[in-house]
């Protein structure tokens, strides 16, 4: 028995010349709440370390850390995230380990 094989050549996907960029994540910097540190010297260190931050988002985010006991205080990339994280935990405040946003 004589099998023949398809004649019909084989066309290979087109390859795509797009680039796909991965995203780095951004990070979150979240203050707890804690029984030791006043209003005053929470919004003042985030009015000190967190870049653009006014007093009066400094004042609601110490609120919201008091009232539902933790506030994301900062958003974005890894290496800032670290450097916010730590020149706040070093203030004193309690913070939440960095998460992935």
């Amino acid at each position: 028995m004589v099998t023949r094989l398809s004649t019909t050549p084989t066309i290979a996907p087109e390859r795509s010349n797009q680039v796909t960029r991965k995203h780095y994540p951004n990070y979150k910097v979240i203050v707890l709440n804690d029984d030791f540190n006043t209003f005053q010297h929470v919004a003042e260190c985030l009015m000190k370390y967190i870049p653009g931050m006014s007093s009066d988002q400094a004042w609601d985010l110490t609120n919201q850390i008091h009232f539902e006991g933790q506030a994301i205080v900062w958003v974005g990339p890894q290496e800032p995230a670290e450097l916010y994280h730590q020149q706040l935990r070093r203030a004193g405040l309690t913070m939440a380990p960095l998460e992935a946003a």
